[in-house]
């Protein structure tokens, strides 16, 4: 069995994860992220035990860098691991 990549599969973990968290940033920034939370507890019978904060751009754009870089690691260790486990 051929090995993966372990950039590729880094940079799109990394990629996915920071996509996602920069939508949950404009959610935020324009004020749909606490109904959105609301609705997504409510659907589980939970009452919202969280409040959204203020938008800050500056945490905005370190949460979106903070989470490319661990989405990356987590994806190179798993293609580190797959590989491992895949080896001849």
């Amino acid at each position: 069995m051929n090995s993966v990549n372990k950039n590729k599969v880094g940079f799109a973990l990394g990629a996915f994860f920071g996509l996602f968290h920069a939508l949950w940033a404009v959610l935020v920034g324009i004020g749909w992220a606490q109904p959105l939370l609301n609705w997504i507890f409510g659907l589980h019978f939970i009452q919202p035990p969280y409040t959204v904060g203020e938008f800050y751009l500056g945490t905005a754009v370190l949460l979106v860098i903070v989470t490319a870089v661990v989405g990356y690691v987590l994806g190179w260790v798993l293609a580190a691991c797959w590989n491992w486990s895949h080896r001849n």
